[in-house]
């Protein structure tokens, strides 16, 4: 049975958070795809109720099963007065009413046409002093279009209604869901938004419709992104990081026996040892293109595989996944090649929202050789990152047994340990995988993320003195890792609100690592909260200049949208309504 986190008295990792940590090809993009499954710990200053107003709760669709009565509601009907015999002719408002009464009375039956029509003499007959009045007659003639699935009427009559009570929010809903049926979601997320802003995010529905359409809204901006983005290769420590994460790597572990590379391979390996790794996909080009390629022995196919590995890191994943095929497909291809073209395979699918490829290619890999310790490790990192405590907790052990001097491996199987025994509540578990922790101090004193890890827990355990003390180690451990930074900064906000000081270690980061796309991230959502749309927007737009996947993008633009809407709602409802706004769109330190 597997296993998921979210127990009472815990506090998970977030998911987002936990990928950075592990540093492994996951990480280039899955490790957004839990961004919003944060954990509740800390000082945050804003609650988590208030917070799940915007993020979760009833959903605002008849399709995603909310009753019916709800999705397609009108105002309500005017009790009729019965009239004395001395009573006064009726007034052209009680008329007005009298036909709206009517039509409610159709639209209820589901004779849409029909309550169209009582509602049009409704809206003939009412005054246009009364505004308010008029602007229900509208809105509750929108409902029936909106049944009759005419999305332009529907606008139009929304629109109206809008023009006469500027503040009526069951109009700007019936708007944005007519807008986001036609494909406007920009604009049906800037009246979602506005109705929440009016409703004082009370309304769990709204708040649902508004989640709903920013996630569809960053999905498109990132389709229409990756069509035209210049890719950016990571870092040179991200790429270092991968490199360590696979120690049997039949390419990386020729740098350890340079006197063995064959001549035709030694210009991309020496790019790879140099870290210029820019060069090394033109490189590998050159060979593969070259007219005596097809007479070069079988470990040709690691130049194959080495430019396949760089294709997947850069971000274009056809051509790797082009050039890992070219390897699985070929006779002539080792193993261990195929083995690890398979492990990588793996990792990309799971970029792209694939889990079954991702999991079928790990097994094809266990088939060819059940033994091969990176494939546990690689598939460990996946189940964790999926909440698959269990099995995450089973490969691990495998990829300690198949390479017990693994100390990536090592300290994550600790962390994992960890995981289980808080999901099981068991205390002896607990203490156990502390131990080992402890251990792993001594066993591999030099890795950082060993300490990061730690502190990690000691900061979900509120221990957050601890938690800045071991931080401080990782950093003294690996002065060049600037995700370090990042979670120590994040440290700062659940600990006692230090903004100031979160951004110290935040702009850290990017001093030592230029391409650190979390810490723009973190910093545009802290001016968000600020109110610094115009801020938030730059520095949005740097972190995704820097994501290589959908994931990603998408993830980036739903902050992107949501700072521009708020900016956009400023300008027509007043700063001080959008900074109360901007708690709820987003937040990054929930």
């Amino acid at each position: 049975m597997t296993a998921t986190s979210g127990v009472a008295g815990s506090s998970p990792l977030p998911k987002w958070q936990l990928a950075l940590v592990v540093g492994a090809p996951v990480a280039l993009g899955l490790g957004y795809m839990y961004y919003k499954n944060k954990n509740n710990s800390g000082s945050d200053r804003t609650s988590k109720s208030e917070r799940d107003k915007f993020r979760s709760g009833a959903t605002s669709s008849k399709e995603n099963g909310a009753p019916a009565d709800k999705q397609i509601s009108i105002d309500g009907d005017c009790p009729p007065k019965v009239p004395s015999p001395a009573a006064e002719p009726e007034t052209p408002l009680q008329k007005a009413q009298k036909h709206k009464n009517e039509g409610n009375v159709q639209f209820k039956m589901g004779k849409y046409d029909e309550a169209i029509l009582r509602y049009n003499k409704a809206i003939d007959i009412c005054p246009n002093e009364n505004k308010e009045d008029l602007a229900t007659f509208y809105q509750n003639r929108a409902a029936a279009y909106e049944q009759l699935k005419k999305y332009s009427a529907v606008k139009a009559d929304c629109t109206k209604a809008l023009e006469l009570n500027p503040r009526y929010a069951k109009a700007l809903l019936r708007r944005a869901r007519a807008l986001e049926k036609i494909g406007d979601l920009e604009a049906a997320l800037e009246d979602v938004t506005a109705a929440c802003i009016h409703e004082g995010f009370s309304n769990q529905t709204s708040l649902a419709m508004a989640d709903n359409v920013l996630g569809k809204l960053g999905k498109q901006h990132a389709q229409e992104n990756l069509a035209n983005k210049k890719l950016i290769m990571p870092s040179k420590h991200f790429i270092k990081t991968y490199i360590i994460s696979f120690p049997n790597d039949p390419v990386f572990t020729r740098l350890q026996h340079p006197e063995d590379i064959p001549k035709f391979f030694k210009k991309p390996l020496q790019a790879l040892k140099d870290e210029e790794y820019d060069d090394i996909i033109p490189l590998c080009t050159e060979v593969i293109k070259s007219s005596e390629f097809n007479m070069l022995p079988s470990s040709k196919m690691e130049v194959l595989l080495l430019r396949a590995t760089f294709h997947l890191l850069l971000g274009e994943h056809d051509a790797a996944i082009q050039d890992f095929e070219t390897i699985l497909n070929s006779e002539e291809t080792s193993q261990d090649v195929k083995v690890n073209a398979l492990i990588k395979r793996a990792t990309l699918h799971m970029q792209l929202d694939n889990p079954n490829m991702t999991f079928k290619d790990f097994e094809l890999a266990i088939n060819m050789n059940p033994n091969y310790g990176d494939i546990y490790h690689h598939r460990g990192q996946v189940n964790l990152l999926m909440n698959r405590i269990d099995e995450a907790k089973s490969d691990y052990e495998k990829a300690i047994h198949y390479n017990p001097n693994f100390g990536v491996a090592y300290v994550q199987k600790c962390y994992t340990d960890y995981r289980f025994a808080i999901f099981n509540r068991d205390v002896e578990l607990v203490e156990e995988a502390m131990k080992d922790f402890e251990k792993a101090f001594t066993k591999f004193p030099d890795r950082s993320d060993c300490y990061m890890l730690y502190a990690q827990i000691m900061a979900e355990t509120q221990q957050n003195d601890k938690a800045d003390t071991y931080f401080a180690k990782a950093i003294e451990k690996d002065p060049e890792n600037a995700i370090v930074y990042v979670h120590r900064g994040l440290l700062q906000l659940q600990w006692n609100g230090n903004i100031d000081k979160a951004v110290d270690y935040f702009h850290k980061a990017l001093e030592t690592d230029e391409k650190c796309e979390q810490a723009y991230e973190s910093l545009g959502s802290i001016e968000v909260q600020r109110g610094n749309m115009e801020e938030a927007i730059r520095l949005f737009d740097k972190a995704v200049e820097l994501s290589r996947t959908s994931m990603e993008l998408a993830h980036l633009y739903g902050l992107r949208d949501a700072a521009k809407t708020q900016l956009n709602l400023r300008n027509r409802l007043g700063m001080d309504v959008i900074r109360t706004s901007s708690r709820f769109i987003s937040n990054p330190m929930s």
